[in-house]
């Protein structure tokens, strides 16, 4: 491993393109084209940590999931505000995600840890991800890297684990990671073979009791646990008149569902969505107030609400559908759409079905052979997927 206080003299050029041009070409505001926004004192905030597992990293138990923000002075404000964990992905926002992070923490990047993942399938493909990653996001190292949403264990193929051993050999990533959506499966398997530092996984207040066992086991054996999805599935893009409002706007309930998996020990930090800074003042809080009865209480109603239209990712309909419909994936499209306000990002999944799968049209059927336990209406959500994003 090399060391990377060394390694990390070449931030002070930094990145070569000034940020508003790369803001610019990204499509997105530079701070002196937005108006003059209310912000806080960079002190007002206050911070808990707990370290990531083996890899001895000091996190943030809130850090910043970048996948849906689009201005980089959100990031930038993250990060001044002590925010200290910040995730991405090379297949975020086709690519450009990456850029704009780089852009948001070019002046922190010696005081934060960063974190980007991979979707290939071969050794070479990750070197080559990893490489374009590394120049996006205008840095030379990757605190963590992930390979992305694996399900099963034959998913982390023996060539993925040789790209990520091969690039911690040559000082491009400190430590290596996986994430997941199904983490009673994967991550017992994975604390077994012992060639993952991290995990990144699902984890909010609809998890399945089962789940927090194997967190448990998983930490005790050192690794290190990063929940996304923590707000089960956001909701905060519904806005008055759309007929969701009703049900799915409840005051408070966003943030009560991530002081709740801030509770929880054996989760060390949580990347929670920002895309402007009233969200990250609201999620900050999370660190400095406790999960309270009355909060208990509210997520009981929101998780009544949210019901019909969220999916838990539990894998009992995986093989279910007489049209072999991924029905968990195309659910979890849906939600990018109706729940973070991301219909690109959902539409652009769909598409990526195999020709097939995205053919299919559930009003065909005369009878739904999918039954969740869990109260999802899936052939009516599995019908809009197809309508909006077909």
């Amino acid at each position: 491993m090399k060391n990377h206080s060394s390694r990390r003299d070449f931030l002070s050029v930094g990145l070569a393109l000034p940020v508003a041009g790369i803001a610019s070409s990204l499509g997105v505001c530079t701070e002196s084209e937005q108006p003059a926004a209310k912000l806080s004192p960079v002190s007002s905030a206050k911070l808990s940590y707990r370290t990531l597992g083996r890899t001895g990293l000091k996190v943030t138990t809130v850090g910043f999931g970048c996948m849906l923000t689009s201005d980089p002075s959100v990031i930038e404000r993250g990060a001044d505000l002590g925010i200290n964990y910040f995730d991405t992905a090379r297949v975020y926002q086709q690519g450009n995600n990456e850029r704009m992070v780089g852009v948001g923490l070019k002046r922190k990047r010696r005081e934060i840890f960063l974190s980007t993942k991979t979707d290939a399938t071969t050794t070479q493909g990750a070197l080559d991800d990893l490489d374009t990653s590394l120049r996006e996001l205008g840095t030379d190292y990757l605190d963590i890297w992930y390979l992305h949403a694996k399900s099963k264990p034959e998913d982390v193929t023996g060539e993925l684990i040789e790209a990520q051993q091969r690039a911690k050999q040559q000082g491009k990533v400190r430590f290596i990671g996986v994430s997941t959506h199904a983490p009673k499966e994967l991550i017992p398997w994975l604390v077994k073979k012992g060639a993952t530092d991290v995990v990144l996984a699902i984890y909010n207040f609809t998890a399945d009791q089962g789940v927090d066992p194997v967190l448990a086991e998983a930490s005790k054996a050192g690794m290190g646990l990063v929940a996304m999805k923590v707000m089960a599935g956001g909701f905060r893009k519904v806005k008055p008149g759309d007929p969701l409002y009703p049900k799915l706007k409840r005051q408070g309930a966003l943030l009560a569902a991530l002081k709740w998996a801030v509770k929880n020990p054996h989760v060390h930090t949580t990347v929670p969505s920002m895309t402007d800074m009233d969200q990250l003042d609201e999620n900050l809080r999370a660190m400095a107030e406790l999960y309270t009865p009355g909060e208990e209480k509210l997520l009981a109603q929101h998780l009544e609400y949210i019901t019909p239209f969220y999916c838990r990712t539990c894998g009992k309909c995986e093989g279910t559908c007489a049209k072999s419909l991924p029905v968990a994936d195309m659910l979890r499209f849906l939600t990018y759409a109706d729940g973070y306000g991301q219909f690109a990002l959902g539409r652009g999944r769909f598409q990526e079905l195999p020709a097939e799968v995205s053919a299919v049209r559930c009003q065909d059927c005369s009878r739904c052979t999918v039954s969740c336990p869990f109260g999802v209406r899936v052939p009516s959500q599995l019908s809009r997927a197809q309508e909006l994003f077909a």
